[in-house]
C-alpha cells in the first residue's frame, strides 16, 4: 500500500520514518482533505448535546454536582465536534501562546489594572497603567479576550472576569513563572528523555526529563533549594491548587472521629504528619474537629519546620525535624499521614519510606493515611493525568492507580484496609495497616 503525502509524493511500506525504523500502512490514508478537515467523533455529538442541556439545567438550579458534569460534558463536546486540523492548532498554538500573555501580564502587573474594579477599560488606558508600548499590549489583550482570560466590551476595551480577578493575587499569579521556571522545560524535554532511554518509564529523579530541560545534574527538590524565588512561587501555586477542593477531614469524606476515639491514652499521638510542610494540614484538621483529644505532631525537615516555628501553630501542633528516608522517631501513633509526599517518589523510594514507618507501629492500632490521588481504570479525570505527566517529567514518579497502590504497600509490609473517595479527579485518602 501506499500513502499521499500533502505535497503529492508517495511513501511505501519499506520507506524509512526519522527514528530509522520502517513506516508500515495498511490502508490509503488522505489527511490533508479527509481526516484533518472532518470531525473529530461526529457519532458522539448528538449524546453530548444532550448531556450538556441536562447538566446545564441542573447547573442552573444549583445543583452542586452539575457544574463539574457540565465542564466534563463541555470539553468533552468540543473535543469529539473540532477537526483534528483544528486540535492541532489549539495544542500548538494556542496553549504556549496564552500561557506567555498571562505570564507577560502578571509581570507588567496588568491583571491588577484591569481588575481593581468592574469597569471597561480603553487598551491604552491599561498600556500608560503599567508603562507598556500601547501596540504591543493591545495584541496580548486581543489574544487574551480570544481565550476567554478577559471580556471584550468594545473595540480595543475590556473588562475583568473572574479568571483575571484571580490573578490579582501573588497566591494564583505565581504558577505561571513557577511552572515556567521549573514544570515546563522538564515535560517539554520528555520525548528526548524517553527517545534517549529507549522509551523506558523514568525511575531516577536525578536523571529524568527535569534535569535535561533546565540543564542540572540536580533533584527537584535540591534545584528549588538553589532557586528561593520559584520555591516561594512553587508553595503559593500547590496552596492554590489545593484551595476548593474537598478534603478527607469534611464530615462525611472519612471517619475522622472513628480514629480519634480509639487514642484515648494519656499524652497518646493522634496524628504524625510527616513531610508536612508548614502545617497547613493538622491547623485544617484542628480548626474542623476542635474537640478530638490526641498530640499532633508536624514532622519535616530543619529549614522547614524552623520557618514553620513562625506560623502561629496550634499549641497542640508539636513540630519536630524529621527525614522519612529515616526510621520514625515517635512510636505508637494512631495515625502516619501523607499528603501528596509518595507521589514524588518513584516506588522504591516510597517503599523505602514506607517501611521507615513500619517499626515504629503498633499492630492492630496504628494507621497510615496516604492523601493522594488514585486513577480510575476508565475515565480519568484530566487534573490527575496531567499531574502525572508533569510527575514522570520533572521527579521520575507517578500518579497511582488502586492496583498500583496496593502493590507498592504491600512492598513495605502493609495492606490497604480502605480507599477512601468522595469525588472525581480529588484526592483520596489510603487507609493502610500492619499485614497480619
Amino acid at each position: 500500500m501506499t500513502v499521499t503525502y500533502e505535497n503529492g509524493t508517495n511513501g511505501t511500506n519499506g520507506a524509512k520514518g526519522a527514528n530509522g525504523a520502517k513506516a508500515t500502512q495498511e490502508a490509503f490514508v488522505d489527511v490533508s482533505s479527509v481526516i484533518a478537515t472532518s470531525t473529530n467523533l461526529p457519532d458522539h455529538v448528538p449524546a453530548l448535546l444532550e448531556k450538556v442541556a441536562t447538566s446545564g439545567k441542573a447547573f442552573i438550579s444549583n445543583d452542586s454536582k452539575a457544574r463539574t458534569d457540565l465542564l466534563d460534558a463541555a470539553r468533552a463536546l468540543v473535543y469529539a465536534t473540532e477537526t483534528p486540523r483544528e486540535a492541532m492548532i489549539r495544542i500548538a498554538w494556542s496553549q504556549s501562546t496564552l500561557y506567555a500573555c498571562i505570564e507577560a501580564g502578571v509581570d507588567m502587573g496588568l491583571f491588577t489594572a484591569l481588575s481593581k474594579d468592574d469597569k471597561p477599560k480603553k487598551a491604552s488606558s491599561l498600556a500608560e497603567a503599567v508603562s507598556a508600548e500601547p501596540k504591543m499590549l493591545a495584541r496580548i489583550l486581543k489574544h487574551l479576550c480570544a481565550m476567554g482570560v478577559i471580556l471584550e466590551t468594545g473595540p480595543d476595551e475590556y473588562r475583568r472576569t473572574g479568571f483575571s480577578i484571580s490573578l490579582m493575587s501573588e497566591r494564583f499569579s505565581d504558577a505561571y513563572p513557577c511552572i515556567t521556571d521549573c514544570i515546563t522545560n522538564g515535560v517539554m524535554a520528555l520525548p528526548k528523555h524517553l527517545r534517549k532511554t529507549n522509551l523506558r518509564n523514568p525511575t531516577d529523579g536525578t536523571d529524568c526529563a527535569f534535569q535535561l530541560g533546565y540543564d542540572t545534574k540536580d533533584h527537584f527538590f535540591e534545584f528549588l533549594g538553589t532557586h528561593p524565588i520559584a520555591a516561594k512561587q512553587f508553595n503559593n501555586h500547590m496552596s492554590a491548587y489545593h484551595q476548593g477542593r474537598p478534603s478527607w477531614m469534611d464530615t462525611g469524606f472519612y471517619d475522622v472521629p472513628g480514629l480519634a476515639e480509639r487514642a484515648t491514652e494519656d499524652n497518646c499521638v493522634l496524628i504524625v504528619d510527616m513531610g508536612g510542610s508548614l502545617g497547613h494540614d493538622l491547623s485544617e484538621l484542628r480548626r474542623k474537629w476542635p474537640h478530638i483529644a490526641g498530640r499532633f505532631v508536624l514532622q519535616d525537615l530543619p529549614a522547614v519546620i524552623q520557618q514553620a516555628q513562625t506560623m502561629n501553630l496550634h499549641r497542640s501542633i508539636e513540630p519536630m525535624e524529621h527525614d522519612f528516608f529515616t526510621e520514625q522517631p515517635i512510636k505508637g501513633a494512631r495515625a502516619y499521614y501523607m499528603h501528596s509526599v509518595l507521589h514524588d517518589w518513584p516506588d522504591e523510594k516510597c517503599i523505602e519510606i514506607l517501611k521507615n514507618i513500619v517499626p515504629a507501629m503498633k499492630p492492630g492500632y496504628s494507621k497510615i493515611l496516604i492523601n493522594e490521588n488514585v486513577i480510575p481504570e476508565t475515565n480519568a479525570y484530566w487534573e490527575t493525568t496531567s499531574l502525572d505527566i508533569i510527575m514522570m517529567s520533572d521527579f521520575a514518579s507517578s500518579e497511582r492507580t488502586a492496583g498500583n497502590w496496593h502493590s507498592l504497600v504491600e512492598a513495605a509490609g502493609l495492606k490497604i484496609s480502605k480507599i477512601w473517595t468522595v469525588q472525581r479527579g480529588v484526592e483520596s485518602l489510603i487507609e493502610c495497616e500492619l499485614a497480619e
